[in-house]
């Protein structure tokens, strides 16, 4: 496998649709053959749910803590296993369509061991050049102690980076979170004008690793109308403009704040390779209405770490019955394997 990067895969919950969506993105369109993978997870899931979906296993797997290890590097595809670890220390899997204190453990670990191939030595036979993460249930990690409000927040800390913002990529729209996962209430005392340029020159950079040259960014107001002139807030005024300035002078080419009703409009058209939303909603009902199932979440700012997941949840609703769309997961890892060359390549200059 050489001259491929390698991807370190979290399972995601054990309990949603993760393990289904990876097995079946996996199974298709010669993506094995275009990385190496290493997945953190568990056996007996990733095999019930081949089952489920109609595919035969196709990886080789190990127990996590195996010596066996160090030959990992002839398999495509490797299932570092939990399930060993788990008999010993006597947890039983015990999943009912809801979220649930061990799943929540068991993929916050998951991402964890992910997180870590990526800090390893490049000779180290579990180094991997990105991450692409399944589905989490925040409930459930809450539920498992593990405080953190989604994988995006634990991958930069974990990483060390205090400079990150959460991207959407699709097929017609890109967009960049200002703010992640707070509460609407909250939003006022947490948007700042260096939380609002670090998404425009991230997003912008992020653009130019995509191969678009000079991005075109919109950004949105975080009020109603853009604030109506401050009749409806002063936020546009007082933190998105300074941004937007801030952001001319480096040279980058933005305009705001717009309404944000109506310039997702223009930006799916082609006006604009790029949206910078203030906060959650206002950038994914969009994306999730207009790129359901073709959509990609990226973490921007964690250096050379690329990382990348599908833009679904859980959906325990239909987990286990083999319907759920591989779509997304499939876009995640073939953006991962283009971002990882991009970045091989470049280091290789």
């Amino acid at each position: 496998m050489n001259g491929v990067p390698t991807i370190s895969v979290s399972m995601g919950d054990p309990g949603g649709i993760g393990p289904e969506v990876l097995v079946r993105a996996l199974a298709q369109n010669g993506r094995r053959k275009r990385a190496r993978f290493l997945i953190h997870g568990s056996s007996s899931v990733l095999h019930n749910a081949a089952q489920v979906c109609g595919v035969d296993p196709f990886w080789w797997q190990v127990d996590g803590r195996s010596p066996l290890i160090s030959t990992i590097k002839t398999h495509p595809i490797v299932l570092l296993d939990s399930d060993p670890r788990m008999k010993e220390e006597g947890i039983e899997f015990s999943f009912n369509g809801k979220p649930d204190r061990i799943s929540g453990a068991m993929s916050f670990h998951w991402v964890k061991d992910a997180i870590e191939d990526t800090m390893r030595d490049p000779s180290d036979p579990l180094h991997a050049h990105g991450i692409v993460t399944a589905p989490i249930n925040k409930l459930a990690w809450s539920l498992a102690g593990k405080n953190y409000p989604g994988h995006t927040e634990l991958i930069a800390k974990t990483l060390g980076q205090r400079r990150f913002a959460m991207m959407f990529v699709g097929k017609k729209l890109r967009v960049v979170l200002a703010t992640v996962h707070i509460a609407l209430n909250d939003i006022r005392d947490v948007l700042t004008i260096g939380k609002v340029h670090t998404a425009i020159d991230l997003g912008h950079q992020a653009c130019l690793d995509l191969g678009i040259h000079r991005p075109r960014i919109a950004v949105c107001g975080l009020n109603p109308h853009a604030g109506e002139d401050g009749l409806m807030g002063d936020e546009e005024q007082r933190l998105i403009k300074p941004a937007i300035d801030l952001a001319i002078e480096s040279g980058i080419r933005v305009e705001g704040p717009f309404p944000a009703d109506t310039i997702y409009r223009p930006a799916m058209e082609g006006k604009y390779d790029l949206v910078v939303a203030m906060y959650h909603d206002q950038g994914l009902i969009p994306v999730k209405l207009l790129e359901r199932d073709d959509a990609v979440n990226i973490t921007l700012g964690l250096g050379d770490v690329v990382r990348t997941s599908p833009d679904h949840g859980t959906a325990f609703d239909i987990a286990g019955k083999g319907i759920a769309d591989p779509g997304s997961m499939g876009s995640a890892i073939d953006l991962a394997i283009e971002m990882c060359n991009s970045k091989i390549q470049t280091h290789a200059l």
